[in-house]
């Protein structure tokens, strides 16, 4: 591949579109392939009367630092608003009492986090001591180890003296949050790299930041306009069917033709990835349906008057899990628009959208007084049945590398072998890793490699 490459980004999600800009920073002539109207993936928005909705409930942290510096580069980083410091309201509908998870604003990690756990009155004192060290504990299990994915979070819990009601109250708390999966079922690795990553490494990780515009506007808008300010050509609405090789390059075939380059990025989810990639690629690729899928639910309500005083909170002992006031971000002119977000919902996904209202709407008038003497002015669901892949322990034996046999393949997604979490973060680091691969094959004479494909089907 030369300085003046071509390279065909299918995909055009946070892991297409990272790809895609980092290229063509790199010098390398880029075209993006999208089979939706807009970029953004999993992260959308869509108008419903006055309301501009996302279709899930996506939230930063300061330590996504590859998913700040997208927004960076696509100068979109000023609409996301950070929390001064981490600070997680708990509610409980027994009594409607109230909880925080708060960390210290002036001790260094990980003593900010001493206060925060001290003063958790979710758990009893005894349970906050046990809680505080099993944190400790978990700073110093290797996520990278091999050996910690292959280990159940729950199993773990246990053995490190975290009872049933310690779980329920903290630890679930944060892993269906974070994972999208259950504590029993989930990777150690996986849990122990958010709370590394996110509680302990450093003082101001997990501090939330939550974009002050819809999904829409944070991604699609902005990354049009950085593509344009990079000549990187955009083909949205045309789905990818094929690629194949020709001579030293290959072919990407779309419902409207065929486009050559030097190198591909593979960046759609792995059920797609694996009908698209040739075997002579990845021999394995059948292997990457057995990562599966996680669902999450969500149930958007706009109330006629304000019935929450928080801009979100975590929600113990209810249907409901998280809240989030969305009511500035959503242009809506009136009243308060709340999402309450589902993640592990695997017992909602198929549930009919008026039985999932009716409960979620008597668990929210429980848990905040106001809202039972508000008018509904509009309640509707939205489901992501594939929001993630299923972040349980062994779970990483079946997500690929960036490289495949062909060099000229290389793929990216949050689904791929990032050690992270399928998270935002984790598809913007997966694409940045894909240009870098190719980047560095033309720094070394990406054609002088040529010569170990096998084109063949």
């Amino acid at each position: 591949m030369t300085g003046e490459g071509r390279v065909i980004v299918i995909g055009g999600g946070l892991a297409g579109m990272s790809a895609a800009i980092r290229l063509a920073d790199g010098g390398r002539q880029v075209t993006v392939f999208e089979a939706r109207p807009r970029l953004g993936g999993a992260t959308y928005s869509f108008p419903r009367g006055e309301l501009t909705v996302d279709t899930g409930q996506h939230v930063l942290l300061r330590c996504y630092r590859d998913h700040l510096a997208l927004l960076a580069s696509m100068e979109a980083e000023d609409l996301v608003r950070f929390q001064p410091r981490l600070d997680i309201p708990v509610l409980d509908p027994a009594g409607g009492r109230t909880a925080r998870l708060r960390r210290s604003a002036h001790l260094p990690a990980p003593l900010h986090l001493v206060g925060a756990l001290a003063g958790y009155r979710a758990l009893s004192p005894i349970e906050r001591l046990r809680a505080a060290s099993a944190a400790a504990a978990l700073g110093r299990v290797d996520p990278d180890d091999p050996a910690n994915d292959l280990i159940p979070f729950g199993d773990w819990l246990r053995r490190h003296g975290q009872g049933p009601r310690v779980v329920h109250r903290l630890w679930r708390l944060i892993v269906v949050a974070a994972l999208n999966i259950e504590p029993e079922e989930a990777s150690l690795a996986l849990a122990a790299r958010v709370v590394r990553s996110g509680l302990l490494e450093d003082a101001d990780g997990g501090d939330i930041g939550l974009p002050t515009v819809p999904l829409a506007s944070l991604h699609d808008g902005p990354g049009r306009a950085a593509f344009a300010r990079r000549g990187i050509r955009l083909h949205a609405g045309e789905r990818v069917r094929a690629i194949d090789g020709a001579g030293g390059g290959v072919v990407v075939r779309t419902d409207s033709g065929e486009t050559e380059a030097d190198a591909v990025v593979v960046a759609v989810p792995h059920a797609q990835a694996a009908r698209l990639v040739p075997e002579g690629a990845a021999p394995d690729r059948s292997g990457w349906g057995a990562l599966g899928d996680a669902p999450i639910v969500n149930l958007h309500v706009l109330y006629d008057r304000p019935v929450l005083r928080l801009p979100f909170a975590a929600v113990l002992d209810s249907p409901v899990q998280w809240i989030f006031d969305r009511t500035a971000a959503s242009g809506a002119g009136r009243g308060q628009y709340l999402v309450s977000s589902i993640s592990a919902a695997d017992r909602w996904i198929a549930q009919p959208a008026d039985r999932i209202r009716e409960e979620q709407l008597r668990a929210l008038a429980l848990l905040l007084p106001a809202a039972r003497s508000a008018r509904v002015l509009d309640a509707f669901v939205t489901r992501e049945p594939r929001a993630t892949f299923r972040q349980v322990a062994g779970s990483a034996r079946h997500r690929p590398g960036t490289r495949t046999r062909w060099p000229s393949v290389v793929l990216a997604g949050a689904w791929t072998a990032t050690g992270w979490p399928d998270t935002m973060e984790g598809a913007v680091r997966s694409g940045f890793a894909a240009a870098s691969e190719l980047l560095a094959q033309s720094a070394v004479g990406g054609s002088e490699r040529k010569d170990v494909m096998t084109w063949t089907r």
